[in-house]
């Protein structure tokens, strides 16, 4: 089962701190999380700290996401903890999208189908 909710999505964001703006809620998109990288504490410092950066983990061309009425995500967490960056990459792994999910958002993140 696919989880779902809505989120702020920023365009080009440089770091996690990026994604934390004032919005209306009205600005949150649907979105569907189709993959889950789970990433050791160095890695996803990395990967929240410079999200400019091409990442192999995010160019599975099978499983890439596309704009829809549903934006259809990676979900790019850090084992062992419950915040979250929801990422839309292009093709060559570099992300054009992303929103983050704070602490505790993936426990209450709707599971499709319930």
């Amino acid at each position: 089962m696919k989880k779902t909710g809505t989120a702020y999505f920023v365009d080009d964001a440089r770091t996690w701190e990026d994604l934390i703006q004032p919005h209306l809620l009205e600005q949150e998109k649907p979105y569907e999380i189709v993959k889950t990288v789970t990433l050791g504490k160095i890695d996803y410092e990395n990967f929240i700290t410079d999200m400019l950066v091409s990442r192999d983990y995010l160019e599975d061309p099978k499983e890439l996401s596309f704009r829809s009425q549903i934006w259809e995500c990676f979900c790019v967490r850090q084992r062992g903890r419950t915040d979250a960056v929801l990422v839309m990459p292009d093709r060559d792994g570099f992300i054009e999208w992303a929103a983050y999910l704070p602490e505790g958002s993936l426990a209450r993140v709707k599971r499709a189908g319930q």
